[in-house]
Parts: C-alpha cells; structure tokens; sequence
C-alpha cells in the first residue's frame, strides 16, 4: 500500500504500518456514519423545541434575515437594523447589535420563507443551519477518514469534536458561527490535505472555506484564514508553492477581505461598533451594576477571561454544582495536552521532520492565538469603559475547532511508553464523554 511521504515523519500516521489499515478504515467510515447522524437528529430536536429567547443570540440574527426580505438590501446599515418582537415577530423600535457583514444573512433571507409576523418560519432556517453544521463536522471527521488513522487515534480525534456541547444545540439555532464552523472546518480538512499531496483541488477547497468563514463573521477570516495562510507560507518557505497558484489565492483573498474592506470604509473598524452594541452594553452592565463597580487591572481581566472562557464551554442556564465545576478540569486538562502536541509539533518543524498534522497544529494555534488576543484586547476596553465582563464565548473559536484534537494527536505521536500512550488515549477519548455527563447542570 502507498504511504504519502508526508506522512512519513510519525508512524502514528502512516497506515502501511498497520495490517488491518483497511478494516479499520471501514470501521471509521461507519462510525462517522453513525457519529454525522445522531448530530444530526440532536440538533433537528433542538431545532424544534428551542425558545427563540434562549442562548446564541437568535433573535437578532433572525431579526437581520428579516430586515433583508422586508428592505431587499443587500448591503445594510447597520443604524437601520432593528429587533423583532419574539412573541410577534413584528419589529419593533430596538436597535439590533449585530455588526456582522451580510452574505450568511442574505443567502437565508433569499432561501427561506418571510420571516416577519411568522415566527413557524423559523425552523426552515433552523434545518438550514443543522446542514451548515453537519458539513462542518463532517469535515473535520473526514481528516481522520483520509489520513487512514487507526481506530483508536482516529476515535481520540472523533469524539471530542462530537462531544462539543454548544454544538447541537448552536446547529439548531439561527447564528453566523455555524457557516463560520462549516468554512473553517472546510478549510482544516483541505489544508490537510492540501500540505500530504500537493493537489490543486485541494488548495481551491481550502480558500472556499475560508471565504466562507470569512463571509459569515470576522474571526471566521482571522481564524480559517490565519490557518490556511499558514499552511501556504510553509509551502513557500518549503519551495512546494506553484507559481501559477499565486492568481487563485490573491482572489480568495480578495474575496475573503471585501467586507472588512467595505465596513472599514464605511465604519472605520472591520468590526464595527454600533449603536445597537453601546445600547447593549450599557444597559447590561447598568443592569448587572458593573457600570459603577471597580475596573480590574488587565492580569485580572485576563485571568477572568480565561475562567469564563473555560466554565463557557458548556454554557449553563442554571447554578452549578460541585460536581460541575470540579468536570471543568476536563476541558482544562484537554487544553494542557492540546498545548504539549503544539510544542511538540513546533519543534518537528524546527527539525524539518514535519507532516501535515504538524503543519496545520501549529499555523492553527498561532490563529487561535492572534484571535484570542485580539478579542481580550477588545474585551478589556468595553470593560475598562463599561465594566462589561462577558465576552469570553468558545463558540467563537469553532472555525478551529479540530485543532485541539489535532494536537492531542501530535502529542500522542511523541509518546513511546506504552502505558502512559494508552492513559493519554483514553483521556483523549473518555474525557469529552465525561465532560458531557458531569459538566452541567441536571433538571
């Protein structure tokens, strides 16, 4: 059997190595089979039964689908976008805060039904984003599938993307970071693909992705695109980049970055804040009293952030127990082993004995990295002014969401001792699933 060179460096990787390669890709095809379609079936439950008030935001990116249809813009301004009432459906004088560019908007606004005054028409959009969703996942399950992983390797990338638990309930909600999960894990898969054999397709799947991510919300494009522009300075600076591909990707660019480019000149920010952010904000935080309360200093803020960032991965509509809190050192833990693979991936590539998961590991992290600073930094400063304190969502970071496990894989790889190889796999494995069980709250 023919093992691409690039895979060579960790034999972790290499299927020819592995007599029973071929059951066992047999094997994970089912298992995503199995895996796509009880996501699938969760979310269109959620879809059916989720309060329209309840988590992700719904209301407002409901509000600016029907703003389209009732306008035809397809352009907006973002001063002009105004909140539906969830109980009519009817707009009402609230300003929406969104400040999102508008083609995920757009593309639902012409497929659906008329959202104004029918709030039934919900659920068509719903199962639209079920499907953006389910391609994401799909996605980042087939990296596993086509790099021919063994069974339990390919289980520890699997089940933590499957165990995320915004997902099901996010996929069947209206929200801009399902097409930005869809783009960017897209994008993951063909920038895999695209460093083991070099096709063309592939890199034309990668920039699709991002465009994608990028269209449906500005981490989306710093997050995919911060991959996938990694993934291609590798190839340059390996001499592996085609001159005639330099066209196609200065277009993607291009296409990538025109909303940015539209809202920079119109708002002067990529990221705009708007009248309906500062109504927002301010009467939360007088609601919350954290207008009047002291401001933290930035180690403080920082250390907030990343408590609410972890405790956010599995958001929680009602107090905590014990238990719950103390299931927190799952995900924590998972982000120590996630760190551990960059550093090993990173030093491969100091060595030269780098493949695609090493690749993509590290171009994936530094994104997350550039991403996560820069949404502390603009945290900090709706804190310092506001004394705002919630910022610090994971669903953001979704576009990415296969790096983590990517990582448990690169650290993996470095282990020899086979007792302690076999307790990282089953942390890797039974840890989301734990995490799942004991992380929130019951009733």
């Amino acid at each position: 059997m023919h093992t691409d060179p690039m895979l060579a460096p960790n034999d972790l990787y290499a299927p020819s190595h592995h007599r029973n390669s071929a059951a066992s890709a047999n094997t994970n095809l089912r298992v995503c089979a199995i895996v796509l379609v009880i996501f699938i079936v969760a979310a269109i439950l959620s879809a059916m039964r989720k309060d329209v008030t309840q988590g992700f935001d719904e209301v407002a990116h409901a509000s600016y689908v029907a703003h389209l249809q009732r306008t035809g813009d397809i352009w907006p301004a973002f001063a002009d976008l105004r909140m539906l009432d969830p109980s009519t459906f009817r707009f009402t004088d609230e300003a929406n805060y969104l400040n999102h560019p508008s083609p995920y908007y757009l593309l639902l606004a012409r497929l659906g039904p008329g959202l104004e005054g029918h709030p039934a028409g919900m659920l068509v959009y719903r199962l639209f984003n079920v499907a953006l969703a389910a391609i994401g996942l799909a996605a980042l399950m087939a990296i596993g599938v086509l790099a021919k992983l063994p069974r339990l390797p390919f289980y520890a990338l699997v089940v933590p993307i499957a165990c995320i638990p915004v997902m099901a309930p996010l996929a069947g909600a209206i929200n801009n970071d399902n097409a930005a999960f869809a783009g960017g894990s897209i994008a993951t898969l063909a920038a895999f693909r695209l460093l083991a054999n070099g096709s063309r397709s592939w890199l034309f799947a990668a920039l699709g992705g991002v465009i994608l991510a990028s269209w449906a919300k500005f981490t989306g494009l710093v997050l995919a695109g911060g991959l996938v522009a990694g993934a291609l300075l590798w190839l340059v600076w390996r001499g592996r980049l085609p001159f005639q591909w330099i066209v196609p990707i200065a277009i993607a660019m291009l296409l990538a970055g025109v909303p940015y480019v539209a809202l920079l000149a119109q708002y002067g920010s990529p990221a705009p804040t708007t009248p309906g952010v500062m109504a927002m904000i301010k009467t939360g935080a007088l609601t919350m009293g954290w207008d009047s309360a002291p401001r933290m200093t930035p180690v403080s803020f920082f250390m907030h952030f990343v408590s609410e960032f972890v405790a956010e991965w599995m958001p929680a509509l009602r107090e905590r127990s014990a238990l719950n809190y103390a299931a927190l050192a799952i995900p924590i833990a998972a982000g120590l082993c996630a760190l551990g693979g960059i550093w090993v991936a990173g030093v491969r590539i100091v060595r030269g004995t780098e493949g695609p998961l090493e690749i993509v590991v590290v171009a994936g992290a530094l994104a997350f990295a550039v991403t996560l600073l820069l949404h502390i930094i603009f945290g900090y400063r709706l804190h310092t002014e506001f004394g705002w304190m919630t910022t610090a969502y994971p669903r953001y970071y979704l576009p990415l969401a296969g790096v983590v496990p990517l990582a448990g894989l690169s650290l993996l790889g470095a282990i020899r001792q086979s007792t302690i190889r076999t307790l990282l796999l089953a942390f890797l494995i039974g840890g989301p699933v734990a995490f799942r069980l004991l992380g929130a709250p019951l009733g």
